[in-house]
């Protein structure tokens, strides 16, 4: 059985803050009750102490006795008090005993104050005897004899005291309970109101995004965006809903790319395959004459299709790999080389490419030893430096090699030097060229993705060559980034490659 959060919340506060303000009331009532029993015993002992000066103010020195009517008055109004007197005079003789002179009334008062603590209040005591001298002009002139409940007792208006209090706490232990459950209901529902949103976006996000919603035409253009409110004052709260919309701004711009993605393949392979279409049937309508010319022609765009599914089938390959448990690094051919070698290399096949455009290949290297797959880093450059010499017609290309940190000594050979290599080495590839539009930077490495919409065959490629060096560097651990040139004049791209 499953509960709704604004309920579990309330429970939960009232639960607590019930408990809370029992526990409250119970130190509360336990330390009352304690400072009001000290005073109760304090003002027994006083109280006993004015009966002993009361009955000495009862003596008549001339006759050297009690007046015992007076103390017979003064002990009857003791009794219903609680005091049960006994008076002696300094011979020992008995003056006058409550007890013998009414002994039901002295036993109903017992009987009375033995009840009400034992049973209203649950002390177990019985009869005390405290025995006092009473003194004048510096000699003991008798005794008296007080008998009380002990250790202490209530009067009739100290247990309606008390029973007020208890009363007031219960009431107003009752009264903060309901309040209580009230701040509860309204906390839980201030609480569970947002994360309801949240999971009422959530579910919108799902229904609009669903691939048979998509199929169907469920998403359409003029639907509101969905989105829900982020000035929450609590943080979590406030995480949740901007989350949320992250994932839902996320989940839109992927829905877009992949219609772009769709599109943009359709497009890759629908020209080619015009092409050749339309020379084929001119060749079969005799309008072309199949010869070397047009069947090169025919070659060329089989040659494009080809290319392009091999991008597309190694793309996915990489993904997929990059997707397993052990990732792509499980199926890399790694051995030891150096870096500078590579490149070196890589840029050779280029200089006559860059010799047509007037433009220069520029090697700043140094010594780098690594251990990485070589055929796989040699596609990384051969795409990055095939992107720069087609973005760039005059300048020139520089090709760097960077340590991270750490250092080699000179003359030191290969395996000390591979021992002693750097953290990392940072390869920068910067042209001159016409550089990316800002918009654009955050995208380059996505696939089909191309900064130029214009399509143009003469600037090339399908938007998957920069993706897959992406995947490459990625699984071996790297990092690739690009940016714009910084230095005057303000045009041309650095690429950099973390490894």
């Amino acid at each position: 059985m499953t509960i709704s959060l604004k309920n579990r919340l309330a429970l939960t506060y009232a639960l607590f803050i019930s408990l809370a303000l029992g526990v409250l009331t119970l130190i509360i009532n336990s330390f009352t009750g304690r400072i009001f029993n000290a005073l109760i015993t304090d003002n027994i002992v006083k109280k006993s102490e004015e009966i002993v000066r009361d009955i000495g103010d009862r003596y008549n020195p001339l006759m050297r006795e009690f007046d015992a009517f007076s103390i017979e008055a003064m002990g009857m109004s003791f009794v219903h008090e609680g005091y049960i007197v006994t008076v002696e005079d300094e011979e020992g003789n008995l003056v006058w005993d409550a007890r013998s002179c009414d002994m039901r009334q002295c036993m109903e008062v017992i009987n009375d104050i033995t009840g009400r603590m034992e049973g209203r209040f649950r002390l177990n005591g019985g009869l005390r005897q405290e025995r006092y001298p009473v003194r004048y002009s510096g000699r003991t002139i008798g005794t008296v004899t007080i008998e009380t409940y002990g250790p202490f007792f209530y009067s009739e208006t100290e247990t309606k005291f008390l029973s007020s209090i208890n009363r007031l706490l219960l009431i107003a232990g009752i009264i903060l309970t309901l309040i209580s459950v009230g701040v509860s209901i309204a906390l839980s529902r201030a609480i569970a109101r947002p994360v309801k949103k949240a999971e009422e976006a959530a579910r919108q996000i799902a229904r609009v995004h669903a691939p048979w919603t998509r199929v169907s035409g469920g998403a359409k253009a003029d639907q509101p965006v969905i989105r829900i409110p982020e000035g929450y004052k609590t943080r979590e709260l406030a995480e949740l809903s901007r989350s949320l919309n992250l994932l839902a701004a996320e989940l839109e711009e992927a829905e877009g790319r992949q219609k772009r993605l769709t599109s943009d393949i359709a497009h890759e392979l629908r020209t080619p395959l015009t092409c050749l279409r339309g020379d084929i049937e001119a060749m079969l309508d005799g309008v072309y004459h199949p010869d070397r010319e047009h069947l090169e022609s025919c070659h060329e765009e089989i040659l494009r299709l080809t290319g392009l599914v091999e991008d597309l089938n190694t793309l996915a390959n990489l993904e997929w790999e990059a997707d397993t448990p052990y990732g792509m690094s499980t199926n890399l051919n790694k051995s030891g080389f150096d870096l500078a070698k590579l490149l070196r290399t890589t840029a050779e096949q280029f200089r006559a490419a860059a010799h047509e455009k007037g433009i220069e290949i520029t090697l700043n290297l140094m010594e780098s030893p690594i251990t990485a797959d070589y055929d796989q880093l040699k596609q990384v450059f051969i795409n990055l430096l095939s992107n720069a010499i087609k973005y760039t017609d005059r300048g020139g290309i520089t090709i760097t090699i960077t340590e991270g940190s750490g250092s080699r000594s000179a003359g030191q050979g290969w395996r000390s030097a591979q021992a002693a290599a750097p953290v990392h080495w940072e390869v920068t590839i910067t042209d001159t060229g016409i550089g990316i539009p800002e918009r654009d930077l955050p995208h380059i490495f996505e696939r089909l993705y191309r900064s130029d919409k214009s399509r143009s065959r003469g600037t090339g490629g399908a938007g998957i060559g920069l993706t897959i060096a992406a995947a490459i560097v990625h699984a071996h651990g790297g990092t690739i980034s690009a940016e714009n040139r910084r230095e005057e004049p303000a045009s041309g791209t650095v690429f950099r490659v973390t490894l």
